[in-house]
């Protein structure tokens, strides 16, 4: 089950598409899916999370917590709605297709992608390209 919480003034407009799209990623990569909690919340908000709980002290656009057991995916997935507005600037994209990246590399991180070396990060872009390619996608 994938819910949708918030705790800034953002709210996704199409939650039910965003939600079959996400379950649609879990299935493509072979796993099942199982309770994912995504947090939309402000800079302020995550960049407190980061200091208390990773002891990093920056902000970020995504924040994970990965409770998977086995081929169950699960976990908790905060989303700084500034940071990605702030990026999709420095990246001339548009909100929701950073917004889109952003949610599908927290689950990708759970299906055992990484993005710590440059050859990680390279498969890790290419999956979210992969992924952001089926929101549209009719089934």
């Amino acid at each position: 089950m994938i819910s949708f919480n918030y705790e800034t003034d953002f709210e996704l407009e199409n939650e039910a598409q965003y939600e079959d799209w996400i379950s649609r990623i879990i299935e493509s990569e072979g796993f099942d899916e199982g309770e994912i909690n995504y947090i939309f919340c402000d800079d302020e908000y995550l960049h407190k999370i980061n200091v208390e709980y990773l002891d990093h002290d920056t902000l970020t656009d995504i924040i994970s917590f990965d409770y998977t057991v086995g081929n169950l995916i699960q976990g908790d997935i905060f989303v700084s709605v500034e940071r990605v507005q702030d990026n999709a600037n420095d990246f001339k994209v548009s909100f929701e297709e950073e917004l889109k990246r952003v949610l599908s590399h927290g689950v990708l991180h759970y299906c055992g992608y990484k993005d710590k070396s440059p050859e990680d990060e390279a498969l890790m872009r290419s999956k979210e390209e992969e992924k952001m390619q089926m929101f549209h996608v009719e089934h």
